[in-house]
């Protein structure tokens, strides 16, 4: 935790004030159970009515500079841990946006959603207690163990046996406390994922009648966190009781052997009245102790998570010097790449070597799990090459910068992602600056106007969250005309046809001819007619190039392609 608080260095004046605000506060408090012995010893028992006055009139003015002091800490101590919060949320994001594939493969989904928010949450919380506690708690018992001496110094010896108890339960219900803390969170993380694994699955869920499955994997991770938490809870419980109890005796202690000097004459009355009042800020100030001790495992859980998130280091990284290209505009090759997917035994592709430059459409096709994905997944470094070379304008991709590169490519993924807003805002976010008329061409050549056109508000109609007020066919249109408005030197289409129809497929191929007539292009794509004619056609089988050519050429050197082509064309279509 310790760590994760060193993103506090921005407010480090602000803290100091707030730490100054509560040592003030804490000093009123330490002082005013003396003005009161006083009061009682010398004002009421000796019946001096203008001392009474006097001291009561500066009790009322340091107990007001301790409000003053209380409330504004307060305000302060929350000002300071929102607005850490909301940095903390920001660099975890941040970095969490210069990730690889591979690392969100790694942390999952679930889990980064749950560190982002209940994580930094939890720490959050925590922080504000320890700017208001870490001062007052040490400086109340510390500061009440002196005041109390100074009051009786052989009636403080209640306390002295007392306080070793209370740091001794404390120490053994923060201990077993710990682990479980941990284990929540992870469980947390579990509830998490079953739930967002629900809610995206709805569809498949009730249409395999799978709801009582689902059901039960929820409430079995929704009891294991329960249980859990149900565990810790009892132990934290024990804590408060204790702490009561112990207080209490102690005060009994303390009013019975207090009576006892009274009535010998070693003590007065207005004394010991200000040392119940110590022993009690003694004891509260344990409690603050507690109550801290019940939050900071938790928390200390929290933010070994959160630095683990800001511990990952990206294993794609810019170069310290990024390459600009070689005046070429929209080359790219593929030098003998091969790439391993974490943990896999074999490559996923092996010895991938082709060229493709602008006015060209390269097609690439193959059987499930032959690595067509993975070619297009290598061009914008989702993932980085385990061996060879891709270049990009005469350049390898990895000396130059992720911004520099992703500029260039206009990427349409097999899995259409649509965002909350707009029509127009979801084709802008391929080009933030693209003007309506930018916007309708896209929209055209992508075959969507007509669909557009005919909701409410046209352009200006809202997608909801995932898209799922369109359809699959729609929402593949929309994703592509995202990719045209941007206008780049690549297209990458990864199997970006699959739902269209094959009229406005053929249609939207043959729009994209005409605006892709300088950009190369690169498809993947299962159905024959799709890749036909292309000027280029690669065939992947098990992660290797067997064929490459055209359609004419493949069908008579390609066993592969030809199995493809029977299975999806009659003998009158092939011929």
């Amino acid at each position: 935790m310790l760590k994760l608080f060193k993103q506090l260095s921005p407010y480090r004046l602000p803290i100091i004030f707030v730490l100054v605000l509560v040592f003030l506060q804490s000093l009123s408090d330490l002082y005013l159970p003396t003005l009161m012995a006083d009061i009682v010893d010398k004002g009421i028992i000796d019946g001096d009515i203008p001392y009474i006055w006097r001291i009561g009139g500066v009790m009322l003015v340091i107990a007001a500079g301790g409000a003053i002091c209380a409330i504004a800490s307060s305000y302060f101590s929350a000002r300071i841990s929102v607005g850490f919060g909301q940095r903390l949320r920001s660099k975890v994001f941040g970095h969490v946006q210069n990730f690889s594939l591979q690392e969100f493969d790694k942390m999952g989904t679930a889990s980064l959603i749950t560190r982002t928010t209940n994580d930094i949450n939890q720490v959050q919380q925590v922080l504000t207690m320890l700017l208001r506690m870490m001062i007052s708690a040490p400086m109340m018992c510390i500061g009440g163990i002196i005041m109390a001496v100074n009051q009786d110094a052989k009636l403080s010896l209640v306390i002295v046996v007392v306080i070793p108890v209370l740091v001794g339960a404390i120490a053994i219900i923060a201990i077993k406390g710990l682990p479980l803390f941990k284990a929540m969170q992870v469980k947390l993380d579990t509830l998490n994922r079953v739930l967002r694994e629900n809610l995206t699955g709805m569809r498949v869920i009730r249409s395999f009648n799978r709801t009582q499955h689902e059901t039960k994997r929820f409430n079995e991770a929704n009891e294991d966190l329960t249980n859990t938490a149900i565990k810790v809870n009892k132990i934290m419980a024990a804590m408060m009781p204790i702490m009561m109890l112990v207080m209490n005796l102690a005060t009994i202690a303390v009013v019975w052997f207090g009576g006892l000097r009274i009535s010998n004459g070693d003590m007065q009355v207005g004394s010991l009245m200000a040392f119940i009042q110590y022993a009690t800020q003694i004891m509260f100030s344990l409690i603050m102790v507690s109550v801290i001790f019940v939050i900071v495992p938790r928390a200390s859980a929290s933010a070994m998570r959160i630095n683990e998130v800001l511990d990952m280091k990206p294993e794609i990284k810019d170069p310290a010097q990024p390459k600009k290209g070689k005046g070429e505009r929209g080359f790219l090759t593929f030098e003998n790449v091969t790439y391993h997917y974490p943990g896999a035994e074999s490559p996923a592709v092996s010895n991938i070597s082709f060229e493709a430059g602008p006015g060209e459409t390269t097609a690439i096709i193959g059987g499930t799990g032959s690595g067509k994905s993975t070619i297009l997944s290598l061009i914008p470094r989702f993932y980085d090459v385990g061996s060879g070379r891709v270049l990009i304008d005469g350049v390898d991709i990895r000396e130059l910068s992720q911004e520099q590169l992703r500029s260039k490519i206009g990427f349409v993924p097999q899995k259409s992602v649509l965002f909350t807003g707009t029509i127009a805002d979801n084709i802008r976010y391929g080009k933030q600056e693209a003007t309506d008329e930018e916007i309708q061409r896209a929209a055209d050549i992508a075959q969507a106007t007509e669909f557009v056109s005919e909701m409410k508000d046209g352009f200006q109609s809202d997608i909801s969250q995932g898209g799922s007020n369109v359809s699959g066919g729609q929402k593949q249109r929309l994703s592509i005309a995202r990719a045209l408005v941007r206008q780049p030197e690549v297209y990458v289409f990864d199997d970006s046809f699959s739902a269209l129809d094959f009229k406005t497929d053929a249609k939207l191929r043959s729009a994209l001819k005409e605006v892709t007539s300088d950009a190369t292009v690169l498809l993947v794509a299962q159905r024959v007619s799709t890749v036909m004619d292309a000027d280029r056609i690669i065939v992947l089988d098990d992660g290797e190039i067997v064929g490459i050519g055209k359609h004419r050429e493949l069908m008579a050197t390609c066993d592969v392609y030809r199995e493809i082509v029977s299975s999806q064309l009659s003998e009158e279509e092939i011929a």
